[in-house]
């Protein structure tokens, strides 16, 4: 099995759940700690009587991510999904009577809580990528402490990020003890505009600028870099008029070894795995995404990321009583998951649209949902 920054913590990982029933772990983007904790914690479990017939549940934030995970795991067990390792998400399931790691999206998990509060069961609830805070997640973590002290004094919680406030968990979880995982697997040169992009008071213009400056960029790295290229877009109306842009620049300059494929929300499975599967010599990538490959995703080749700085939230409005979409800068915690999927798998480049003054005025964290 390849060898990743989150070994060197894994045995740690054990020791320490197995004298705490709460645990914080910190590892970088690229460490594996998505695919190799479940496993070595099974692996770990699976001779102790007390875990028999219980499952370790994993929640992940997006749907793709949860397929991917699940999918990345039972390779690594030489299996196929649905065994020992499966996944439950909206409108699509694949598990068994064997499964006993199950990854599942947050609103399942919200259901399962709320159909079986004690998590009868359920061994290990894992929480990736926490540092999202959606209300989904923070909802789930309520309820599972809540179950751990009234039902479940066994209940094991781990809490995992990249990004993650670990001292303000750690504290919500009564000090529970942090494990940090150093290091990311390649490193990532960091690039900045130099002078930030046009902000105009007019929606479409600003819109056009955004255009103009990828299009600048992307063209340099299809002459500079080797590998694919991810770009993180705030939606889906980017996205589509990036990728007609892509193909009328590509057209002109007879360019035919290049594959633009979008990724979002949206797509179908097998469209969204079209993005997510290497690709075959000579062809490069050009994958257009929205912030769902922010985490818990390796694309294959992937060398290079741009980052348009942007993400499309929905925001629910009190006065109105409605959810609305707002566009708006990403966090600090947003930015280094991004920069992290370019050093996924060898060293990487990552093209920020924005300068460095601008860099020291971003969030540092994402707000929290609920």
């Amino acid at each position: 099995m390849h060898e990743l920054p989150i070994d060197d913590v894994l045995a740690d990982i054990i020791s320490t759940l197995k004298n705490h029933n709460r645990v914080v772990l910190q590892a970088s983007p690229g460490a594996g700690k998505t695919t190799k904790v479940p496993i070595a914690l099974l692996e770990s479990l699976s001779s102790q009587s007390w875990f028999k017939n219980k499952q370790i549940i994993m929640l992940e934030p997006r749907r793709i991510a949860a397929r991917n995970a699940a999918s990345r795991m039972a390779y690594l067990l030489n299996e196929k999904v649905g065994l020992t390792v499966g996944y439950q998400i909206r409108d699509d399931n694949c598990y068994s009577k064997k499964t006993q790691i199950l990854v599942v999206t947050e609103g399942i998990l919200t259901r399962k809580l709320q159909a079986d509060p004690e998590l009868s069961t359920m061994a290990f609830v894992i929480f990736d990528e926490f540092h999202e805070r959606s209300l989904h997640a923070d909802l789930s973590l309520a309820l599972c402490l809540q179950s751990q002290q009234v039902l479940r004094e066994d209940l094991k919680i781990l809490v995992m990020s990249a990004t993650l406030n670990t001292s303000a968990i750690s504290n919500l979880l009564d000090k529970a003890p942090v494990i940090q995982s150093e290091g990311r697997s390649f490193p990532v040169d960091i690039r900045y505009i130099e002078k930030s992009l046009n902000q105009a008071a007019d929606v479409h213009l600003r819109h056009q600028n955004l255009i103009l400056k990828l299009l600048e960029i992307i063209k340099r790295v299809i002459n500079e870099e080797k590998g694919h290229c991810l770009i993180f877009l705030p939606g889906l109306k980017e996205i589509t008029q990036l990728q007609s842009k892509l193909k009328e620049m590509c057209d002109l300059q007879s360019i035919n070894n290049i594959l633009i494929t979008p990724l979002h929300g949206q797509l179908s499975k097998q469209q969204q795995d079209l993005a997510i599967k290497p690709t075959e010599n000579p062809f490069r990538k050009i994958v257009l995404a929205t912030n769902i490959a922010e985490t818990s995703l390796t694309i294959e080749g992937v060398d290079c990321v741009i980052d348009s700085g942007l993400e499309r939230i929905l925001q629910y409005n009190p006065s109105s009583a409605m959810d609305s979409l707002k566009t708006q800068f990403i966090s600090n915690d947003s930015a280094t998951q991004r920069c992290g999927r370019a050093g996924r798998l060898s060293a990487g480049t990552c093209y920020r649209l924005w300068t460095k003054q601008q860099q020291q005025r971003l969030l540092k964290h994402s707000a929290a949902e609920i």
